[in-house]
């Protein structure tokens, strides 16, 4: 597996190119990653817990940082947590709540689905889906408290950042017991299969380090590992999240349209840095985007090129075509109704969607869809020919539409002008049609 991404030769090294995009901020030792980064394959590992039913855009990091390993000929190890999953790492705010067993085993199954197509499971670098259940389930209380808790002073794991803000208002051993679980699974991996580096984001600098240490006073190693900054938005929101909610990778929770215009909105002060962490696009690429965003900022390229090609990667070149039909047909630029059932509804969901029971003049239409304030702006607005209904503009005030005009037999996409719009979903009898 390789990519045209990569650093060529004499210039700079793997792992200067990691760091011209940000992506290593702590390492347990510089030199020995250096030299295992810039060596011959090393085998690596990434750790996911199962604690919702998908993973969302905050996890790219590491999985796309996974992958650009994978293509400088390092071997992953995916690792999704059925066992640390059922514990949860500490938060500094509160206890976490647990899920049952069966509930974790379920997302444990669909984030390994999630994973697959990041990396290749193919060649001699072949990435393997690893599951720490294997290890930890069938080990015993008395044989996790000799063998593992054993190595673990209890003043070091009270000097955790995480750790120190819970101590006022509580924590359980069950979650200050997961540093332990998690370090003992990178010394299984490393037993298992000759892993030599752990990395994650910068929350799990202290789990990470914690599992170097314990594998080397298993007698074990040399190990190494490093994180990822955290993904931060310029203007101070949560990256990942918006009105609705977080961005997940799963179609069904989030759809790809919605995906696709996260990205598509991005900031033109964080973009630059988004396609650094996420693209595999080459330096010159990324430099040249950077200057494009700088010099001529209403043609938002880099947005439209990180938005294609992140879209492209986790839900595919078909429906990253559907979406861009959908972008370019809802502003009177494609044909809608080469556009699926789906993509459509997905489109004006996102843009604004009214349910009705019947269809009355299309001026209500637009003031129900919140596209005018009033009547009157609606009568106004189609007098002077900026009303549209499936693109078609509507010129007569009283215009009614039929159910024959119908997109999918229940779909009309009004239009404001150029920009605004929305969209109208019949209902009967009080069941979407």
């Amino acid at each position: 597996m390789t990519d045209s991404s990569l650093p060529p030769a004499g210039r700079d090294s793997f792992l200067d190119d990691l760091r011209w995009r940000g992506l290593i901020q702590d390492s347990t030792d510089p030199d020995d990653l250096r030299a295992l980064l810039d060596g011959p394959a090393a085998v690596f590992y990434v750790g996911f817990d199962p604690t919702a039913p998908s993973l969302h855009v905050g996890h790219l990091m590491q999985v796309t940082t996974a992958r650009r390993l994978q293509l400088a000929g390092h071997r992953p190890l995916l690792l999704v947590g059925g066992a640390t999953g059922q514990i949860g790492d500490p938060k500094e705010s509160a206890e976490r709540t647990l899920n049952p067993p069966e509930v974790v085993a379920g997302w444990v199954q669909r984030i390994r689905d999630q994973l697959a197509p990041f990396v290749s499971y193919t060649g001699d670098n072949a990435a393997q889906l690893v599951n720490n259940l294997e290890w930890t389930g069938e080990m015993s209380v008395v044989e996790f408290l000799r063998d593992v808790g054993k190595h673990f002073p209890v003043n070091k794991m009270l000097a955790r950042e995480v750790v120190r803000a819970r101590l006022e208002s509580g924590i359980s051993f069950t979650e200050f017991s997961y540093q332990l679980l998690q370090a003992n699974d990178f010394f299984e991996l490393h037993r298992r299969y000759g892993c030599q580096l752990q990395f994650g984001g910068s929350d799990q600098w202290g789990n990470i380090t914690a599992g170097v240490d314990y594998v080397r006073r298993r007698g074990a190693g040399p190990v190494q590992g490093f994180t990822t900054p955290l993904v931060t938005k310029s203007d101070g929101s949560k990256f990942g999240k918006t009105e609705g909610g977080a961005i997940w990778l799963d179609p069904e929770m989030t759809s790809p349209y919605a995906f696709y215009q996260f990205w598509i909105n991005v900031d033109d002060r964080d973009v630059g840095r988004y396609l650094r962490y996420f693209s595999f696009r080459s330096r010159e690429e990324l430099e040249a985007l950077e200057k494009e965003t700088a010099e001529r900022p209403a043609s938002r390229a880099a947005q439209r090129a990180l938005a294609e090609e992140l879209t492209t990667l986790v839900h595919g070149e078909r429906e990253m075509a559907q979406v861009v039909a959908a972008s370019q047909a809802l502003f009177g630029r494609g044909s809608l109704a080469e556009l699926s059932p789906a993509t459509l509804r997905a489109a004006l969901t996102e843009a604004g969607l009214v349910r009705l029971d019947e269809l009355p003049e299309v001026a209500v239409l637009l003031k129900e869809s919140g596209l005018v304030p009033s009547m009157k702006e609606a009568r106004r607005v189609i007098t002077e020919g900026g009303a549209y209904v499936n693109n078609n503009r509507v010129t007569e005030v009283d215009a009614v539409v039929g159910t024959e005009d119908l997109l999918h037999g229940r779909y009309l996409v009004l239009r404001r002008g150029k920009r605004s719009f929305a969209g109208v979903e019949l209902e009967v009898s009080g069941e979407v049609r």
